[in-house]
C-alpha cells in the first residue's frame, strides 16, 4: 500500500499521537473523500520505518500548510509543485487538501509537528533535510521565496539540530544550479584540498542515497526529491573538480 493509501485510513494516527496522529485522525471515518472497506485499513505501524514514513509525510503536509500561512497566501504554482514532487495520487488530492487545510486552522504551531519528527530522528539526520528541501522546493514554486519563508524554513532546520552552516548549505542548493555556490553546497571551504572536498562530496552521496533514504524513514513516493538532491550534489562536484582540474 503506499504512503497515501496508509494516511487516508487514518488509523496510524491513532498509534502515533501528538499534533502529526491527530492531523491522520482527521481523516479517518467521515472525513474520506471516498469510503474505504473496514479489510483495506492499513494497521498501526509496527515498525520503526513505517512510522517515520508516515510521520514524514504528513509533516511535510502540515509544515507546508503552516508556512502558506506564515506567507499569507497559496498560489497555484506552490500547490502544483506540491502534487508534482510528492506524487499525490489524483484521485487522493481531496484529501491531502483537507489535511493541509485542517493544519492551517489547527491552534498547534508549526514547532510542534517539528519537535515531534524531530524526535523520531536523530539531530541533523538526512531525511530530515529532504523535508527542509521539500519546503524549500514549495516556497520558491512561485518564482520568489521571500523573507517571510526563509525565516520559517530557518526555524524548522534549527528545531532538527541544523547549524546555521547546515542552513546556508541547503539554502544555497535551492537557489539552483546556476546561482549555486558549490563549495557551499558541499559544505566545504575553498582553502580546503581536494582530497578533503572528494571525501566531503562522497559523504553527502552516501548519506544522501534514496536506497539509504528509504531505509530509514523516507516514503518512496518523495524519491524524486531525493534523486534531485543526489544530482545537485554531483553537478557541484564536477563544477568544483572543472574548476581544479580534479580527474
Amino acid at each position: 500500500m503506499s504512503i497515501w493509501g496508509k494516511i487516508i485510513g487514518g488509523a496510524a494516527g491513532f498509534a502515533m499521537g501528538g499534533p502529526l496522529g491527530a492531523l491522520l485522525g482527521a481523516l479517518a471515518g467521515h472525513a474520506v473523500d471516498r469510503q474505504l472497506e473496514p479489510e483495506a485499513l492499513p494497521a498501526p505501524p509496527d515498525d520503526r520505518q513505517g512510522t517515520r514514513q508516515i510521520a514524514f509525510t504528513i509533516a511535510v503536509i502540515a509544515l507546508g500548510a503552516k508556512m502558506a500561512k506564515a506567507d499569507g497566501k497559496v498560489t497555484r504554482a506552490e500547490v502544483a509543485a506540491f502534487k508534482q514532487v510528492f506524487k499525490i495520487p489524483p484521485d487522493e488530492v481531496k484529501n491531502v487538501a483537507r489535511v493541509f487545510d485542517q493544519a492551517k486552522r489547527d491552534v498547534a504551531g508549526y514547532d510542534a509537528y517539528a519537535r515531534q519528527l524531530a524526535q523520531m530522528f536523530e539531530d541533523r539526520h538526512p531525511v530530515l533535510e529532504e523535508l527542509i528541501d521539500g519546503l524549500f522546493h514549495i516556497a520558491r514554486a512561485d518564482g520568489n521565496v521571500d523573507a517571510t519563508e526563509i525565516a520559517f524554513i530557518r526555524d524548522v532546520a534549527a528545531i532538527f539540530g541544523f547549524t546555521d552552516a547546515d542552513f546556508a548549505r541547503m539554502r544555497e542548493a535551492n537557489l539552483g544550479p546556476d546561482l549555486a555556490d558549490p563549495y557551499t553546497l558541499l559544505g566545504v571551504r575553498r582553502e580546503q584540498s581536494d582530497e578533503e572536498i572528494r571525501a566531503a562530496w562522497r559523504r553527502l552521496m552516501r548519506e544522501n542515497h534514496p536506497d539509504k533514504l528509504m531505509a530509514e524513514g523516507l516514503p518512496p513516493e518523495f524519491v524524486a526529491l531525493a534523486n534531485e538532491k543526489v544530482a545537485s550534489l554531483n553537478a557541484a562536484y564536477d563544477r568544483i573538480a572543472k574548476e581544479r582540474g580534479i580527474k
